[in-house]
């Protein structure tokens, strides 16, 4: 008989956490439902696809593959900064922006130090900070936007290390302008750095973004090629700051976590800004769309700038959890925020017209159903002893 041992030593902090991942993916839904999705309109990819310029590329570099990438993606990084009119060393590449968030606060965040951000905005940040024992602070949304004046006097009374915006926001499609967003810039206190996901930004009006100014030490700012260049399969994404910053993630970051097959694609996506406004014009005639099926059938769609649509289903999150529910049985995979208030809502990413073809023809039976179920579920509720 084996002698019983101790298992792993785990850190205290590690030992503290809930065992958690911050979004179940469509792949793991459909293993559990053992059935596919007609329709995957919860993840907010980007279903009109990458450039075929880049397809190209990354088959080109697949011959490639035995080689290790470069540590420095010094091509795709030059390529940036070119496209961008900043200097290279302003400009870091990694594994998507939910990786480069990683490396941020592993970079600036000990125990205890405090974080400031919108309740129910992006959860990978929440779950980094927590990864490295930092306290999430939380500011509600103003009307379905995130409040950058609330979010500032936060981290200003709380002594915040790192403050997050995300402009455009997920999970509810709103966004402020440039001047506002200077304004928040402009508003950091010392020793605070504002973290900017524009992971939309090229969904969204011009306007959106104020100016990069990599000489500005109290903001980074992060981008993708997941979203509007129909790469999230990649991994790829990049950080914009002051070069003082982004040399200092040398000293923390996976070197090679980046292959050599992804940059390759990122390069000819960036490259390929035709394309880029093609599904431009894509997502603006698909959120338009998801707006007429979500007001055909008696919803109130939330005007966005990203490359999805939030849809009030009219009643609390019970209903739209139950909306949700319906859809998954009708094989339609979609989304919603999780906290209140904002989890009235549904969130409908764009995609090709196929798919919103079965969305228009599963959405009024789906949420028939779970206006049914809620009102059952409340009248069990009303007669329990």
């Amino acid at each position: 008989m084996t002698e019983h041992t101790p298992g792993p030593r785990y850190t205290p902090l590690v030992q503290s956490l809930p065992q958690t991942v911050p979004f179940v993916t469509p792949e793991t839904l459909e293993r559990q439902r053992g059935a596919a999705f007609r329709a995957r309109l919860g993840a907010n990819e980007n279903g009109f696809g990458p450039s075929p310029h880049a397809i190209a590329a990354m088959a080109r570099e697949a011959a490639e593959a035995w080689k290790y990438g470069d540590a420095e993606c010094h091509e795709l990084r030059m390529a940036l900064a070119a496209h961008h009119g900043v200097p290279a060393e302003a400009v870091l590449v990694g594994e998507g922006i939910d990786g480069l968030l990683g490396n941020l606060c592993r970079l600036m965040i000990a125990p205890g130090d405090r974080v400031v951000a919108t309740r129910g905005s992006y959860p990978t940040f929440a779950y980094h900070v927590a990864g490295f024992g930092g306290e999430m602070l939380h500011e509600p949304f103003k009307g379905d936007h995130e409040n950058p004046q609330a979010l500032i006097a936060r981290a200003k009374s709380s002594n915040a290390k790192l403050v997050y915006l995300s402009n455009p926001d997920n999970p509810m499609g709103s966004w402020h302008d440039a001047a506002t967003v200077q304004a928040m810039i402009d508003d950091v206190p010392d020793g605070c750095l504002m973290v900017l996901d524009e992971a939309y930004i090229e969904f969204a009006p011009e306007g959106t973004a104020p100016p990069l100014d990599v000489s500005d030490r109290r903001v980074i700012r992060f981008r993708t090629f997941s979203k509007a260049y129909g790469l999230a399969g990649i991994r790829c994404g990049y950080a914009i700051a002051h070069p003082d910053l982004i040399a200092s993630f040398d000293k923390i970051r996976n070197h090679f976590g980046m292959g050599r097959v992804g940059p390759a694609g990122a390069r000819a996506a960036l490259a390929d800004q035709d394309w880029l406004a093609h599904v431009q014009a894509e997502a603006a005639t698909a959120r338009a769309r998801i707006g007429d099926i979500a007001i055909a059938a008696g919803l109130q769609p939330l005007p966005s700038a990203a490359n999805f649509v939030t849809v009030d289903c009219g009643g609390d999150g019970d209903l739209a959890r139950a909306v949700l529910a319906e859809l998954a049985a009708r094989d339609v995979f979609v989304r919603m925020p999780f906290t209140a208030p904002q989890d009235r809502c549904i969130r409908i990413s764009c995609a090709p017209e196929a798919e919103l073809a079965v969305l228009e023809a599963e959405l009024p039976a789906a949420l028939a159903a779970a206006r049914a179920s809620v009102q059952q579920a409340q009248a069990r509720d009303a007669t329990a002893p």
